[in-house]
């Protein structure tokens, strides 16, 4: 039994240890938000939050997840109310698709609790993959969260 502290709830999974996390988060918790993009850690699509670190899901196990506090894009708001940086996506308008949303907004999440003030050279090293383009929006959505984080 996989054991996962997932949102602030605790959860055992029969699991094989090796089963990536994207899959024990969407198939076997029913937490849908953490999407599936490439498979090969390169689009962000997967992105949680482990520990407060931004990390792939897809890439990442099961068993290297246990003992971690996992953050998918269902764990971020707080008692209705949204997170800071869904609130300033929603005030940019940054979706159009949506798809990429959930892992662009945890790993924006992440770099404001490391960088409360970034500059646009620290947003730009967020690697995540936004087919739609809305690069500007996600700046602009990142400076606004800025010092709410």
């Amino acid at each position: 039994m996989a054991k996962l502290q997932v949102n602030g709830k605790a959860f055992s999974l029969d699991v094989e240890p090796e089963m990536p996390l994207l899959w024990a988060l969407r198939n076997e918790l029913g937490l849908t938000g953490t999407k599936y993009g490439c498979g090969i850690a390169q689009c962000g699509a997967c992105t949680v939050l482990i520990d407060g670190k931004a990390v792939r899901s897809c890439v990442l196990t099961v068993s290297a997840a246990e003992g971690k506090a996992i953050t998918t894009i269902e764990g971020l708001a707080e008692n209705g109310t949204p997170h800071p940086v869904q609130a300033a996506w929603v005030a940019e308008d940054v979706p159009q698709c949506g798809y990429c949303q959930s892992g662009q907004i945890l790993s924006a999440v992440a770099l404001l609790k490391q960088k409360p003030n970034p500059s646009d050279a620290d947003i730009s090293t967020i690697t995540n993959i936004c087919r739609c383009g809305t690069y500007v929006r996600v700046r602009r959505a990142i400076h606004r969260a800025a010092g709410k984080v």
